[in-house]
């Protein structure tokens, strides 16, 4: 009997021990048995894979990087130390009272909100974003006290909260800045609307977190209007995802690439959404050498069919709003300095970035690389109009507020040209004539206002030096 109960007992351990011995018995029958086919199930996917269109891969330059070691030309990248300077110049004050200037003409009295362009008024959620931006920024620098702040905050919220979203989802991609309504991008009203942009999204949410950073007070307003957006929707699987109207069917694309990316998906983060996949780059990077730099690049296409561009904007916002990462550091730094080598070999001044233009096509992508080259300057389409790339303001101001350098100087000092007192800052000058580019906007005074309270206080997420 006690051998009996001694051997229930033991029950487990002779399960595990003859499990054991019959695993080993079966691998090494299959050994003898030869490889298994496994190159075969490997290769398959890849042969039928339909993800990734065939024009890609005919316009991805041969000597991209790839592979595990795709971060390495970066981390050769000696990041250039920001220029916070604690103080203001006399001519810091001049030229940002100019900039607000666009400000005290194109908010509109019904809504609080801000024309995109001088007199033009239509809005987005990116320039709605740029608008929230400057008043943080304009505060900082005393040019409005703590009450005008908050109540021209108070009024954009009260007016996001009113609007009528897109599908009930989300906000449309252009608003009446007078009225709210939904319209298209010539400003007439459209009862269906156009979809929502991820991107025009992810910047007024990221605006949004720096209220409530600096205005803590307006943080309920903030969270009720960011409760009524159905911002699960644009985050899927860590990715960032907008909509269009394609014949009458809203139908949904994956948005941003490398840049603008990033700092779309810091602002999601900032309210709690996960977009690893937006954050990261490594999957979707490709390095090209301009100037002797390492530039960052999407593998991806812009709109399907034309190879990303790279401009300074997005690495702006990031460094001027957030703070660097060590990541966005390095890669702002060459894209910078490959601005400034351009200069250093043709004498042409180079502050390339998006650009609104005063004559059609009326908006153009001034890129260090982007459609396959250095220094192409793109229409939305992907069309080719390198006589339109402009000395950009913003881009002057952004890199001399976190840089600082000699060059940077002569930047700002060449686009102070363009500063109208009466009006703001036009956009910036015309390379290949030397004429400004009149254009005046809301995003580029935004960035200057920017710019300036960053020379003077660091970044907007975080607490002002006083």
């Amino acid at each position: 009997m006690s051998f009996r109960r001694n051997l229930v007992r033991a029950r487990g351990h002779i399960v595990f021990l003859v499990a054991l011995v019959s695993g080993l018995a079966l691998v090494l029958w299959l050994e003898t048995l030869g490889d298994p086919p496994q190159a075969a199930e490997q290769v398959a996917p890849a042969e039928t894979a339909t993800e990734t269109p065939p024009a890609q891969a005919e316009t991805v330059p041969e000597t991209e990087t790839a592979g595990p070691d795709i971060m390495a030309p970066f981390e050769a990248v000696d990041p250039l130390p920001l220029a916070v300077r604690g103080q203001s110049t006399t001519r810091d004050m001049r030229h940002a009272r100019i900039a607000w200037t666009y400000f005290e003409n194109n908010v509109n009295a019904d809504t609080g909100l801000a024309n995109s362009v001088h007199d033009y008024p239509s809005t987005t959620m990116w320039e709605t974003g740029s608008y929230i931006v400057a008043v943080l920024s304009a505060e900082r620098l005393d040019l409005i006290n703590e009450a005008e702040a908050e109540d021209r905050l108070t009024r954009v919220l009260d007016s996001l909260s009113r609007l009528r979203l897109f599908e009930d989802t989300l906000p449309n991609k252009a608003y009446h800045a007078r009225t709210l309504a939904l319209v298209d991008y010539s400003n007439t009203p459209s009862e269906r609307g156009l979809g929502w942009s991820a991107l025009d999204i992810a910047r007024v949410v990221a605006a949004l977190g720096l209220v409530e950073r600096n205005h803590p007070e307006l943080a309920p307003q903030v969270e009720a209007l960011l409760g009524g957006w159905d911002l699960d929707r644009m985050v899927q699987d860590g990715e960032l995802i907008g909509t269009n109207v394609i014949d009458g069917e809203t139908r949904e694309n994956q948005e941003g690439r490398v840049g603008y990316e990033q700092y779309a998906a810091k602002a999601m983060m900032l309210f709690g959404y996960d977009v690893y996949r937006a954050y990261e780059v490594e999957d979707n990077l490709m390095v090209q050498e301009v100037a002797g730099q390492p530039i960052p690049v999407d593998t991806r296409l812009h709109r399907g069919t034309t190879p990303a561009f790279v401009v300074s904007e997005p690495y702006l916002f990031d460094g001027m709003e957030f703070g660097f990462d060590a990541r966005s550091h390095r890669f702002a730094t060459a894209i910078y300095r490959a601005q400034e080598a351009r200069f250093e070999e043709t004498g042409e001044l180079t502050a390339v970035t998006e650009s609104h233009l005063n004559g059609a096509p009326y908006f153009a992508y001034a890129s260090v690389w982007g459609g396959g080259e250095s220094w192409a300057v793109l229409t939305f389409r992907g069309e080719r109009i390198d006589d339109r790339r402009t000395v950009a303001t913003k881009a002057a101001f952004g890199w001399d507020a976190l840089f600082g350098t000699d060059y940077t100087a002569r930047l700002v000092e060449a686009v102070a040209a363009v500063a109208d007192p009466e009006k703001g800052f036009a956009e910036g000058i015309y390379e290949a004539s030397g004429e400004p580019n009149t254009s005046t906007t809301a995003n580029t005074n935004a960035v200057v206002l920017a710019a300036l309270a960053f020379k003077a206080h660091g970044p907007l997420m975080r607490q002002a030096d006083q």
